[in-house]
């Protein structure tokens, strides 16, 4: 992969008063309520994306091998948790455990945004995002996902992929976590544990931005000098005690989305 930028998630560089997301090719950069039994059909179809099982359920609801810590205590260790303190790479994603978990964190965010919807960066993003021998694969499958006029309707959006006028789609993927649970140097997987916002801010909207929490374990393979997706798996939480906290405004919402870019470079 050609040397990543970092750029904000709103299109700009540094400096525009916008957190950053660094991504890879210039590319910039979930989801939502349980799945019932129609949902998860046409997820087992698709299966290709994070954020296209989280979609599709929202819509149908109306760095060490883990087998060398055989024996060890369940408690995780102070730096398994803890910020590495490593600065970002400048070129790709490091070739090792940490570098694949970067790249799993930052790769869940690019799947799970908003941009997916748009048809040119979303082959810009399965282009950079998978190995060169899934990418031709994934894409017509998302292709055919994403142009389901019955689909986009079902989420509220237009026929286009556009959020209706007036009205702010949000779909964010944040992730809390990352742990490699297999690592070499050639292939590794990598859990990520994120929460996801997703669904239409603003009067009229009929599906409110709501929140769910997942895992989904990637597997990655080093691919030219970066780590690629091969495959993927998404589990439902952990899902913490949601505390009594009043749901926000419309234009509250739709405001912070509009205000607030994405995280900074992951781990």
């Amino acid at each position: 992969m050609s040397p990543g930028d970092e750029h904000d998630t709103s299109g700009g560089y540094g400096g525009s008063g916008q957190t950053r997301t660094r991504m890879p090719d210039d590319v910039y950069g979930g989801a939502r309520p349980r799945a019932r039994s129609s949902s998860r059909s046409l997820v087992t179809v698709v299966g290709v994306v994070v954020l296209l099982i989280a979609a599709i359920a929202f819509a149908n609801r109306g760095e060490d091998d883990s087998a060398s810590k055989t024996g060890a205590s369940d408690k995780p260790e102070v730096a398994s948790t803890a910020a590495s303190g490593t600065k970002p790479v400048t070129a790709g994603f490091a070739h090792d455990a940490q570098g694949a978990q970067s790249a799993a964190a930052n790769y869940s965010v690019t799947l799970g945004s908003a941009e997916m919807f748009n048809t040119d960066r979303r082959h810009e993003i399965v282009n950079s995002v998978y190995a060169p021998d899934v990418a031709a694969a994934r894409q017509a499958d998302l292709d055919s996902a994403y142009s389901s006029e019955k689909f986009l309707t079902n989420i509220g959006l237009n026929k286009d992929g556009a959020a209706p006028t007036g009205q702010t789609f949000v779909s964010r993927v944040i992730p809390v976590g990352t742990k490699a649970t297999s690592s070499n140097a050639s292939t590794a997987t990598v859990e990520v544990w994120y929460t996801s916002l997703f669904g239409l801010s603003g009067d009229g909207s009929t599906n409110p931005v709501s929140e769910s929490w997942y895992t989904t374990t990637y597997q990655l393979r080093w691919v030219a000098d970066d780590w690629k997706v091969t495959d993927f798996q998404q589990k439902d939480g952990p899902v913490p005690v949601g505390r009594d906290q009043r749901a926000s405004t419309a234009d509250d919402m739709t405001k912070a989305v509009e205000e607030y870019g994405g995280f900074t470079y992951a781990r």
